[in-house]
């Protein structure tokens, strides 16, 4: 039997919460695809490139754990590459709604897909790429936000990114 899903995201920055839930799904399935999406309506702070680093950087550890860039639509992409299911995190009824109307559309797209819920570890419910990026903007401590292999990194990042682009 196949057991490959694949954990979409943009992972701009990677936080706790993305890691929780790959690590999880990482128990329950054979393969997980980490699949960084290239997004063309947003500008990332880090490129993909650097994102998959991070990302490796973090799961290294997990021998059932395959990062890789990807664009496109992810029902075509969990087709070619032989992926049964989407593992996606839920912090709120709010991510709910968007991602079952997800599921709903890939469903449509590629009718053996099916979607998988994993409800947020509480102390990572309100966490969200976004808010690392306004915290570290703001010179704000994101250690308990972000791995600590990559934070110096991302803190870097952000708060000097952000804030000359602030002061134009």
């Amino acid at each position: 039997m196949n057991n490959t899903v694949i954990c979409p995201g943009s992972f701009d920055p990677v936080t706790l919460g993305h890691i929780d839930i790959i690590k999880r799904a990482s128990k329950m399935f054979d393969k997980v695809i980490v699949a960084v999406l290239v997004n063309m309506s947003k500008t990332p702070s880090f490129s993909t490139e650097e994102r998959i680093a991070f990302l490796k950087e973090t799961l290294g550890d997990l021998d059932n754990i395959e990062i890789v860039g990807f664009s496109g639509l992810l029902a075509d992409y969990a087709r070619e590459r032989g992926a049964k299911a989407v593992v996606k995190g839920l912090r709120a009824m709010s991510d709910f709604e968007y991602e079952f109307q997800m599921a709903l559309t890939n469903k449509k797209l590629n009718p053996e897909l099916d979607t998988v819920f994993l409800t947020s570890d509480s102390q990572y419910m309100y966490l969200s790429s976004s808010m690392v990026k306004q915290v570290a903007s703001l010179g704000g401590d994101i250690s308990s936000f972000v791995p600590a292999s990559i934070h110096a990194q991302v803190y870097e990042r952000l708060k000097t990114g952000t804030r000359k682009e602030l002061l134009k």
